[in-house]
């Protein structure tokens, strides 16, 4: 299919279901006059758009997905920025299955660093904030090869994780870990050295017109070759596995417990100020895009986002399953958005706040109605 098309057709993909639509909900938001969606669609090939909604049906016990998606291709490239720290704190839970004597409680810290952290915590410090050095840890008690290969043993592709964040580093080897077994007893784990990763050959691999590094400006598109790469759909099958693990088949589901589920859980959708947060810096949709992003006001107690965002380069991104407790509504939705006007990369000039977040909360609220409206008929 060729990439022109991408930018102007909203496919359909239904799956694990026979019931019939009546109405595509996703075609109709996007359609929407507001103009925090139309100024967006209006510059579709400018703001490089991908959504996938999933209507949700039940029947009797039975729970049946219905995907709809827009512009969504694994070989169209945006760069997934944190959202790839969720996967890696969920197969961090499955590694300390692997042990008797570790739990999500116990003790640890990397060798040559001083802070003390959990497996517990640092799950929800990704999910309250998206720190960085949480899930920093969090790689090196995996490697990247373990990431990658148990995400694809999983049925969960194409991805590729190749970097920490927050900071560059192109050391391929991971530092050793000292794990306190017991009040007076440590364990160390082995490095792990993680092989080359081969350049990424995708659609929009290179973007813009020119970027900064060391200060300098380099005048030529910016390259993602060596990122990581963590599509809408593989992003939308990790979220599927832990909203809705019965779903699928043991192999391809996390081999977490249900304590350490209900764990991750509580951490995708607790807002920061109930983590311990500071209010007014960690506001409630700090890291909550869909229907709250472009709002300060607290998330009504009611209405349960289990997310993972991502922003970095200018890429916006949230992968959500939205609950409403009273309205009885929930839905699964990831979307990412481009938004860089001058086409320069690393000088943190990017229109986050004046557009990006406010398309993804539109986004979010007109799906919401939708689905108020389809919940009262």
């Amino acid at each position: 299919m060729k990439h022109c098309i991408l930018c102007i057709c909203c496919a359909i993909i239904v799956s694990c279901s026979t019931e019939k639509q009546s109405s595509n909900f996703l075609e109709t938001a996007l359609a929407s006059k507001n103009p925090k969606i139309k100024r967006v669609m209006d510059s579709l090939e400018k703001y490089k758009v991908q959504i996938r909604y999933t209507q949700i049906n039940r029947r009797n016990d039975n729970v049946f997905f219905t995907d709809y998606d827009f512009q969504v291709h694994d070989s169209t490239y945006f760069y997934p920025a944190s959202t790839v720290k969720f996967p890696t704190a969920i197969l961090a839970l499955e590694k300390i299955n692997q042990t008797d004597s570790l739990t999500i409680h116990t003790k640890y810290y990397i060798e040559g660093d001083t802070i003390e952290s959990t497996v517990a915590n640092d799950v929800n410090e990704i999910f309250a904030v998206s720190d960085n050095l949480a899930n920093n840890r969090l790689v090196e008690f995996l490697g990247f090869e373990a990431i990658n290969q148990q995400l694809t043993n999983k049925g969960i592709s194409p991805v590729r994780l190749s970097h920490r964040l927050g900071f560059h580093s192109d050391d391929l080897r991971t530092k050793p870990i000292i794990i306190y077994l017991n009040d007076s007893t440590t364990g160390i784990t082995q490095s792990i050295l993680n092989k080359t990763p081969k350049a990424l050959e995708l659609i929009d691999i290179e973007k813009g017109k020119g970027y900064y590094e060391n200060e300098e400006f380099i005048n030529e598109p910016f390259s993602f070759k060596e990122k990581n790469y963590y599509p809408i759909s593989a992003q939308h099958n990790v979220l599927k596995r832990v909203i809705f693990p019965e779903k699928f088949s043991s192999s391809e589901q996390f081999n977490i417990s249900n304590e350490q589920r209900d764990h991750v859980l509580k951490a995708m959708h607790t807002v920061p100020r109930k983590m311990g947060y500071n209010k007014n810096e960690y506001y409630d949709s700090y890291c909550k895009f869909f229907i709250f992003g472009d709002s300060k006001d607290d998330i009504p107690e009611h209405i349960e986002i289990y997310n993972k965002v991502g922003f970095a380069y200018g890429t916006l991104t949230d992968c959500a399953y939205i609950k409403d407790t009273k309205k009885n509504i929930d839905f699964l939705l990831t979307a990412t958005i481009l938004v860089n006007k001058d086409g320069i990369f690393n000088d943190d000039v990017y229109e986050y706040d004046e557009i990006g977040i406010p398309f993804l909360a539109q986004l979010g609220r007109e799906i919401y109605q939708q689905e108020l409206q389809r919940n009262n008929h």
